[in-house]
């Protein structure tokens, strides 16, 4: 066997006539043919990448190595030819073989031709040649071949790219192995040592730092690429050096056609550490007869791989490539996911024919691969909670791609399969997951699932959630950020009518806490005028009221907006509670407080009280308001109206209500009788007869005939009220203040006989007189003359004669002296004894009443008493003569008088014309009369 230099000089001989005096024929036509190809195939000067990614890929490896492929770019000139610059690409395969080498030595003649079948991806048979495009003089060191080519023609032969030389010198093996690093680390089999053209070196480092990390993704063999560069000094480093790593991790479901497993991407690079993993899906179909081409003959399936990036795509660059042919085209679909088939490529590698028949039918399988891969994604995952599932559907192409003809093979016809799949899932309180066709889910709205999830914590039951005519999407997946992907599938939100069963059917309302019923109620507010107005949602109970056995209670936004029921108020919890005691009478209902706390305390509360206000009719109300309607509504109820003063009474004193706005509803106010009927109309108001002053004086009631009310005994009794203890007497003394009930001494006394003052009046009686006479004159009012006739008449008055009590007489006939006048008197008037008011018995208080003592009669005036003897004396004259001594008594009466310097001309005038003196003509009057003097 020919040594690897022998053979090299035997296809120089052989195939290029080198050393031969005859001339190849065919010289110019296969130089022109190289260099068309490489000049005009490619154009971009990354393409040499590929084609040397491709090589490796197709190349063949030794069991237990994991293949790789490393480039490494020097400044350093290791091969004496004065480039700026040279790129080495290392690659651990078997090396090359003799077959290989001759191949490399022609155009067209590659030895993976017709061997798609066998998992090769190169065809076009110059993927080397391609480094021509950057280097002008490629090196080629693998197994014992130490060669290099020429883009200028042989001398020998006029040939040029295909021509090998042998490489004696530079460089070295050794120049190679301080590159690659020394030490343990032994160079791989292959070295192609790519000295760069002047204006090749920017471009080159250019894309070497934008080698894609997802480079690796679909290829079978390669699992490691790394790229670096290796120069004296590090600063001048300029690209960016990178190592990715390809790991298959485990497959998890393979059958006839497809398989699924996940692949794990790994960069490390200069500036950051990146990995991702990817779902990879590949499925086998076969070839339609109307698909084959010519170039694919020999293929019978078309091999479609999918990749899901798990997580944000690795990328180097603002774009990241959409379509492999095995190797990335630059094809961007705008599409979250990676297809990777058998495609045909335009020459210049960036693109896939898109009106190429081969290529069309792989793009109508695409669709079907999609639609299989995401139903094993979401439905063949095991153990996986619902929540998990959401993410996958990401990988639709809701976004359109710039490629009409990809919007037309995949993207719609991927919306179209799957509205045929159950494919969306529900939401379940099972463990069991249920999944369901697109048209068969409906959305809810955000705040809505808010409401549902907090329901559920708190122990509410949302089995029936999907009994409504529509499964409901479920909740991890109906969020704001799947619109798009939702949209896209044309799930629609499921109808107003549906909230009405739902909100029917679960104890959404009584069976959660006030935040969370209040909640609902901003959901109901927020959406009422644009979705709920016209809905059954207006005839569910679902407005909280305390009932009149206080228990909470519901009724319909539909029955509260017609009989205006449900009420809200700032003394909300006072005026349920006294709601109670009036037995809801005017058919108003308060919500509850812990409702309306919740209401206040939360956001929104603006929005939800003008809703209340406008659409379910829930007036806010003061205690006035609230006073004013249920006055109307006590009607002839005995009880009510009692307890209508007690809520007045307590509303004052809570101050829920100022006086003036007491003293209105007082005005209107029923009143309860002492024969238990209710009165609206009187002239006045009597404290009831049961401990009052004025019937312990007079007994009867004589202002009825006036058109009083006498207050029944029912305000007297002690009671509880909306839990507030109260006394008889204080409802009394509330009723005198604000509805004029009245007692003596601040009652007005009838024109009447007051039978009471016709007999005796107990000391507390005469001084509860005296006190109403005094009240009577400080206002102002005059006294009835009837009433006043019968005080200054009625013998009532305790009196005293000579010291000693004698019995009770008229105020009229009664008399108020001082102690020493009285003494004058009594001791200067033999004949007649004075009537003294007893102030022994009434005690000095009585002394505080002169003025309502003289108001009823009694005298205090010296000459008053004069008159009284006097007239007194008179009247006996008048019944039978009057005797000598009672004469001379007079007399002396007069001179008594004279002699303590008082008057005796009221006495005198009295007296003088009285027929009381005897006279020669009988008994006549003192001025008729003469005294004849005998001197």
């Amino acid at each position: 066997m020919a040594t690897p230099k022998e053979h090299i000089e035997e296809i120089r001989r052989k195939m290029f006539f080198i050393g031969s005096e005859v001339i190849n024929p065919l010289t110019k036509m296969v130089h022109r043919a190289v260099e068309l190809l490489s000049a005009e195939l490619y154009t971009k000067d990354v393409h040499f990448l590929m084609e040397l990614i491709q090589n490796a890929e197709d190349n063949e490896y030794l069991e237990g190595v994991d293949p790789s492929l490393e480039f490494v770019i020097t400044s350093r000139d290791i091969t004496g030819t004065g480039a700026p610059a040279t790129l080495l690409i290392f690659n651990n395969e078997k090396g090359f073989s003799a077959k290989h080498i001759e191949s490399i030595c022609d155009v067209g003649n590659s030895t993976k031709k017709g061997n798609r079948k066998s998992g090769y991806i190169g065809e076009k048979g110059i993927g080397f040649k391609s480094v021509f495009l950057i280097s002008a003089q490629p090196y080629i060191f693998s197994n014992g071949y130490h060669i290099k080519f020429t883009e200028e023609p042989c001398p020998h032969c006029n040939l040029g790219y295909i021509v090998p030389d042998w490489v004696n010198e530079k460089p070295s093996l050794s120049d190679i192995q301080k590159l690659y690093g020394s030490g343990s680390k032994d160079l791989p089999t292959t070295t192609f040592v790519l000295p760069l053209k002047p204006d090749k070196v920017k471009p080159v480092k250019q894309q070497l730092s934008s080698v894609h990390p997802e480079v690796l993704l679909f290829l079978s063999k390669i699992k490691r690429l790394s790229v670096r560069e290796d120069n004296e000094d590090p600063l001048q480093n300029t690209v960016s050096a990178i190592a990715i790593n390809s790991e298959t991790n485990f497959v998890t479901r393979k059958n006839i056609d497809a398989e699924s497993y996940t692949l794990h991407l790994a960069v490390n690079g200069d500036r950051n550490n990146k990995e991702c993993n990817y779902y990879m899906w590949r499925q086998r179909f076969p070839v339609k007869q109307e698909n084959k081409v010519e170039r694919r003959m020999d293929v019978e399936e078309w091999v479609i791989t999918l990749a899901f990036p798990n997580g944000e795509r690795l990328r180097r660059g603002a774009t990241s490539p959409g379509i492999y042919a095995f190797l990335p085209t630059e094809m961007v679909t705008n599409f979250p996911f990676i297809i990777q088939a058998d495609f045909l490529l335009a020459s210049s590698r960036e693109n896939i024919l898109l009106d190429n028949k081969w290529n069309q039918g792989i793009l109508s399988c695409v669709s079907s691969a999609f639609v299989n891969a995401l139903i094993s994604l979401v439905k063949m995952t095991e153990g996986a909670p619902v929540s998990s599932l959401p993410p996958m559907f990401r990988f639709l192409p809701v976004d359109s791609s710039s490629y009409s003809q990809l919007n037309k093979d995949v993207r719609e016809l991927i919306r179209a399969k799957l509205i045929e799949e159950d494919i969306v899932p529900s939401e379940s309180c099972m463990v069991q997951k249920f999944f369901h066709k697109l048209h068969n889910v409906g959305r809810l709205m955000p705040r809505f699932w808010n409401i549902l999830k907090k329901a559920k914590v708190e122990g509410v039951s949302l089995r029936n959630l999907s009994h409504h005519g529509l499964h409901v999407l479920n909740s991890s997946f109906d969020g704001e950020e799947y619109d798009p992907v939702l949209n896209f599938l044309g799930v629609a939100p499921v109808n107003s009518e549906w909230y009405a069963k739902c909100i029917q059917s679960s104890n959404l309302v009584l069976g959660v806490s006030e935040e969370v019923y209040y909640e609902l109620l901003v959901f109901l507010a927020e959406n009422w005028s644009s979705k709920f107005c016209n809905t059954n949602i207006g005839g569910i109970p679902l407005i909280k009221y305390v009932d009149v056995d206080g228990n909470v209670a519901l009724c319909s936004i539909n029955a509260s907006g017609q009989y205006d029921m449900v009420r809200l108020s700032p003394q909300l919890s006072w005026l349920t509670a006294c709601n109670k005691e009036f037995r809801c009478a005017a058919n108003c209902f308060f919500m509850p407080e812990s409702t309306y706390v919740a209401l206040l305390l939360c956001y929104q509360t603006e929005v939800v009280l003008q809703w209340l206000k406008n659409w379910v009719k829930v007036a806010t109300v003061t205690v006035y308001d609230y006073a004013a309607v249920l006055i109307k509504h006590l009607k002839n109820d005995r009880k009510l109206a009692v307890v209508f003063a007690y809520f007045l009474y307590h509303s004052l004193s809570k101050r829920y209500l100022s006086s003036r706005e007491v003293e209105i509803l007082c005005g209107l106010m029923p009143l309860v009788d002492n024969y238990g009927a209710v009165s609206r109309n009187g002239n006045g108001v009597l404290v009831p007869a049961n401990g009052s002053k004025w019937a312990e004086l007079i007994v009867s009631n004589p202002w009825r005939q006036e058109g009083y009310i006498e207050l029944g005994e029912d305000y007297l009794r002690p009671g509880n009220f909306a839990g507030q203890r109260t006394t008889g007497e204080q409802i009394i003394e509330f009723l005198k203040s604000h509805v004029g009930a009245s007692d003596i001494p601040h009652l007005s006394p009838p024109n009447a006989w007051i039978p009471a003052v016709s007999a005796p009046l107990t000391k507390q009686n005469t001084f509860l007189l005296l006190d109403w006479v005094k009240n009577l004159k400080f206002r102002g009012f005059g006294i009835p003359t009837k009433f006043l006739a019968c005080i200054k008449e009625g013998s009532w008055l305790k009196i005293t004669m000579n010291g000693s009590p004698v019995g009770y007489r008229p105020p009229s006939q009664s008399f108020f002296l001082t102690s020493s006048l009285g003494n004058i008197l009594k001791n200067g008037s033999m004949l007649v004894d004075i009537p003294l008011v007893d102030q022994n018995f009434y005690g000095e208080s009585i002394i505080n009443y002169k003025e309502e003592l003289k108001t009823i009669g009694v005298m205090f005036e010296y000459r008053e008493a004069c008159k009284f003897i006097g007239k007194y004396l008179m009247s006996r004259a008048a019944s039978s003569h009057v005797t000598k001594d009672n004469v001379f008594s007079i007399l002396n009466f007069i001179r008594f008088l004279r002699e303590k310097f008082l008057s005796p001309d009221s006495f005198i005038e009295s007296i003088k014309e009285g027929s009381w003196l005897k006279t020669s003509h009988g008994y006549r009057s003192p001025v008729t009369s003469v005294l004849h003097d005998q001197e």
